[in-house]
């Protein structure tokens, strides 16, 4: 049956990156909105009483053999349509018009200038030009004359479209992302103007359901701790929902930032109220990772010995039924297991990472959410701000913020560095102001000169990025001042660093950690 989606958003995936992330932005205008097959009939849509229509983008070309299609039924209907980069080239093709491989390509920051008003452009200003956020080598070629032109672009001259006489519209940008301005504005035009959908969500429903849904289960559940703020909304949620049936545990992993097991227990002990239980295993995780270069592989390392501490743990404390841990979506599409034909970007520890033929069954509360969605959650839990804020920081830890094999140096570098940057932040009150801050470091060794003396030592890299929800990031304009003090301390206090350099790339076409 699927859920109530009469009056709300079906978003078709087309295996797109931010395919998820479009019903992420719904949901923010208070409209239900799920994620369903691409190939899902018109007639399956009308049944569920959907109010419009949006199609995600794709890593695909919509003219390729085999390329996922969408219900041609859905473009001679009535329900209202959005189409989105690969969604919008579906599109344009249906109505008979051409899309290729175009001369250039578009990745990240592209001006868009509104030639039309109204519509999905209500507020925007005709003639106004738009930062939108574009990720695309395709592009449509020859419109149709039943279309008109809405926007256009340097690289896109049909950059946002119409069908006269239809409520279909199509952009090749993507209005979802936070990077693209007036984005909200133009979804919220499509689906509260175009569409007249349904405002029946909230943050607070989830929870109830959450609480509610999770109360039902049967049996023990063991939960993965690793003081970020996903897991332990996790830990907080089913503490709410189960008391003492739940289980805690961190797992020293020797991959973890400077005096990490001491803040996880001080944050949920002592401010949140759930025991937590450390168990240190960082002999093995960094013996399993000894000689592992590929970044990938890492990954698998660390989800598999993840997975064998926690199945011993069961064994001795047991027996439980279940394993819960604090997975969210942009790790499952970024591992490609969302609902769509997605491209696998990067293979996160506790999605891809995982090994078949746990004993337990595991529990995922958080795997539709985003990290500003999890914030708002943990906030209603009554987690303090200073969890609730903190900055991610990845599952398998410093194994992917050090570069080739992972070695005892690197890593203590990689963590002093860390603890640098975060210091610098804060101390200028720029930490609440910023996504993401750390350091890492590779093989690369370069030469510098100490105390008149030539040295030959690592280069460490800085990178602070801002988002929202980790779908698109762009680098952090700090002050010369900033990036001076940070750079002078990383090399006159972490040993063996002789350079310091700053990351300026965004995601796209980067990702924010760097493997």
């Amino acid at each position: 049956m699927g859920p109530d989606l009469r009056g709300g958003i079906a978003v078709l995936d087309f295996g797109g990156q931010y395919a998820h992330l479009i019903c992420r932005r719904v949901r923010a205008l208070g409209v239900y909105a799920a994620l369903l097959p691409h190939d899902v009939r018109l007639r399956e849509l009308q049944r569920r009483g959907v109010a419009g229509v949006i199609l995600s983008g794709g890593p695909a070309s919509v003219y390729e053999v085999g390329a996922p299609q969408a219900d041609p039924a859905l473009f001679r209907g009535r329900v209202p349509i959005l189409g989105i980069c690969y969604g919008y080239q579906l599109m344009v093709r249906a109505h008979g018009g051409e899309v290729g491989r175009g001369e250039g390509r578009e990745y990240g920051r592209a001006k868009v200038r509104v030639l039309e008003a109204g519509g999905l452009f209500e507020g925007v200003g005709k003639g106004r030009r738009v930062v939108c956020w574009m990720s695309h080598s395709d592009s449509a070629l020859m419109v149709p004359s039943t279309m008109e032109v809405l926007a256009s672009s340097e690289g896109s001259p049909y950059a946002a479209v119409r069908v006269k006489g239809a409520p279909q519209f199509g952009v090749q940008f993507h209005p979802e992302v936070t990077h693209t301005q007036k984005g909200k504005e133009m979804l919220s035009n499509f689906v509260l103007g175009v569409c007249g959908a349904e405002r029946k969500w909230s943050m607070k429903g989830f929870l109830k359901e959450s609480l509610d849904s999770l109360s039902k289960l049967e049996g023990r559940v063991l939960c993965a701790a690793s003081g970020g703020v996903d897991s332990s909304v996790v830990a907080a949620l089913l503490d709410r929902a189960l008391g003492e049936r739940v289980e805690v545990v961190f797992i020293e992993t020797g991959l973890l930032r400077a005096g990490e097991g001491e803040a996880v227990e001080k944050m949920l002990g002592e401010t949140v109220g759930v025991k937590v239980r450390v168990v240190d295993a960082s002999e093995g995780f960094l013996g399993a990772l000894r000689g592992v270069a590929d970044p990938e592989e890492k990954r698998r390392v660390v989800g598999r010995k993840f997975a064998e501490v926690f199945e011993e743990f069961a064994r001795e404390e047991g027996p439980f039924e279940y394993l819960a841990q604090g997975t969210l979506y942009p790790d499952v599409i970024e591992s490609g297991r969302s609902a769509g034909p997605a491209s696998v970007i990067k293979t996160h520890h506790n999605v891809g990472g995982l090994p078949s033929g746990l004993s337990m069954k595991v529990v995922e509360p958080l795997r539709d959410l985003y990290k500003d969605e999890v914030r708002e959650l943990g906030a209603l839990l009554g987690l303090p701000r200073e969890l609730v804020q903190r900055h991610p920081f990845p599952g398998p830890g410093l194994a992917v913020r050090v570069i080739g094999e992972v070695t005892e140096e690197k890593l203590r570098v990689c963590r002093e560095a860390s603890l640098i940057v975060e210091e610098a932040l804060k101390d200028d009150g720029l930490y609440d102001e910023v996504w993401q801050a750390f350091a890492y470091v590779g093989d690369d060794r370069v030469t510098g000169v100490l105390g008149d003396e030539r040295r030959v030592g690592y280069q460490v890299v800085v990178k602070v990025v801002e988002s929202v929800d980790a779908m698109t990031a762009d680098w952090s304009r700090l002050s010369p001042r900033v990036l001076e003090r940070i750079s002078g301390r990383i090399t006159n206090e972490v040993s063996g660093v002789v350079a310091v350099a700053y990351s300026v790339s965004s995601k796209p076409p980067a990702t924010i950690e760097p493997q």
